[in-house]
C-alpha cells in the first residue's frame, strides 16, 4: 500500500475507533504526509519501504529546519503509532520505530497573567461594553467565559445556548475526544453572557439574515457560529497587553485561570476536573507556576531573601 492509502486509512481509524479529536487527527495527517513526502523521494514509496534510517533522515531534515523539540518529540509519537497500527493490519512486516529516539523535550512554563491586570482588563472591557456595539458586548461575554470557566477554545466555540444552566452558573463542555464534563462559571461572566444574549447575539443574528445557525451560543460578525480564529484576535487585542508581549491566545486564559485557582486554595484533583484533564501530571505544571510566582514574590519581599 501506498503512503497516501495508508495514511487516509489510519486517520479513519484514528476518527472511528480511537475517537480523536479532529484536531489531533489533522496534526497526526500532516506529520505523516510530511514523512510521505520525504520517503517517496529517497525512493520508499510506501509504508512497507520505510526503515529506521529513512525515520531518521525525516527527524534529522526537521531539526535542520529549525523545528522546535517539542514538534520533533510530537512527530516522532505520530510515527511510532502509525508504524505499530500499520504493523497490526499487516500493512508492514516489522515496526521500524522501537529504536527512533524522540528529542526530548524542554519544559516549559505557560504565560500567566496576574489576576489584578486581568481584573482591570475584563472591567475596562465591561465599562467599554456598556451600551456598545453587538460586537464589543460579545467580545467581553467570551473573554469573561475563558478565563471564568478556564475552557479551551474549541470548547468556547462549540457551545451551544442550551449548554449552560444559568441558574447554577454552569456549562456543559465536551473536551477532547468528545468527553463531556460540567464546568462552573462566575458572576461576571454570568452577567455578561446575559447582557450579550439580550443584546448582542439578537442583532448578529441579523447580520446573518436570521438563518439557522443552531444553538450556537457565541456568534461572528456575520452571525454564523464563530471560529477560533475570530476568539484568537479579540484574545490578541485584549490580553497581550497585559502580559506584555506582542501575541497571545486564549490558552493564556485558561493558563491563567489554572493558576490563580490552585493560588487560591483550590485542590489539584478539582482543577484537573475542571480543566478536563485526563492526566493530573498534566495539570501539575500549574503547581510550578504557582511556585514561581510565590518565590518571586518572596524575593522581592523577604527581607531576607
Amino acid at each position: 500500500m501506498q503512503w497516501d492509502a495508508a495514511i487516509d486509512a489510519y486517520a479513519a481509524h484514528l476518527t472511528d475507533v480511537r475517537r480523536l479529536a479532529p484536531a489531533t487527527v489533522r496534526a497526526y495527517r500532516g506529520d505523516l504526509r510530511d514523512l510521505a513526502r520525504m520517503a517517496e523521494r529517497v525512493g520508499a514509496l510506501g509504508p512497507a519501504d520505510a526503515d529506521l534510517e529513512v525515520l531518521r533522515e525525516w527527524l534529522w531534515r526537521a531539526t535542520q529546519r529549525g523545528d522546535a523539540r517539542s514538534t520533533l518529540a510530537r512527530r516522532t509519537a505520530s510515527a511510532r503509532a502509525f508504524f505499530g497500527w500499520a504493523q497490526e493490519c499487516g500493512l508492514i512486516g516489522t515496526d521500524p520505530t522501537p529504536r527512533l529516539v524522540a528529542p526530548r523535550r524542554a519544559r516549559t512554563l505557560p504565560a500567566v497573567a496576574t489576576a489584578d491586570g486581568l481584573r482591570a482588563a475584563l472591567d475596562d472591557l465591561k465599562a467599554e461594553a456598556a451600551g456598545a456595539d453587538p460586537i464589543t458586548l460579545r467580545d467581553h461575554a467570551m473573554l469573561e467565559m475563558l478565563y471564568g470557566s478556564a475552557i479551551r477554545v474549541s470548547e468556547l466555540t462549540g457551545l451551544d445556548i442550551d449548554d449552560l444552566d444559568r441558574p447554577r452558573r454552569t456549562t456543559l463542555v465536551r473536551g477532547k475526544g468528545s468527553k463531556e464534563r460540567m464546568v462552573p462559571f462566575g458572576v461576571p461572566a454570568e452577567e455578561a453572557v446575559n447582557a450579550y444574549l439580550s443584546e448582542s447575539r439578537p442583532a448578529l443574528l441579523a447580520r446573518g439574515g436570521g438563518g439557522s445557525v443552531g444553538g450556537a451560543l457565541f456568534l461572528g460578525a456575520r452571525g454564523a457560529r464563530i471560529t477560533p480564529r475570530a476568539v484568537y484576535t479579540v484574545v490578541a487585542a485584549r490580553i497581550a497587553p497585559v502580559l506584555g508581549v506582542a501575541t497571545v491566545g486564549p490558552h493564556a486564559l485558561r493558563h491563567s485561570a489554572a493558576t490563580h485557582l490552585l493560588d487560591g486554595g483550590a485542590d489539584l484533583r478539582s482543577v484537573q476536573e475542571m480543566l478536563g484533564h485526563a492526566s493530573l501530571g498534566t495539570t501539575q505544571i500549574y503547581t510550578h507556576v504557582s511556585t514561581e510566582r510565590l518565590t518571586a514574590a518572596y524575593r522581592l519581599a523577604h527581607p531576607r531573601a
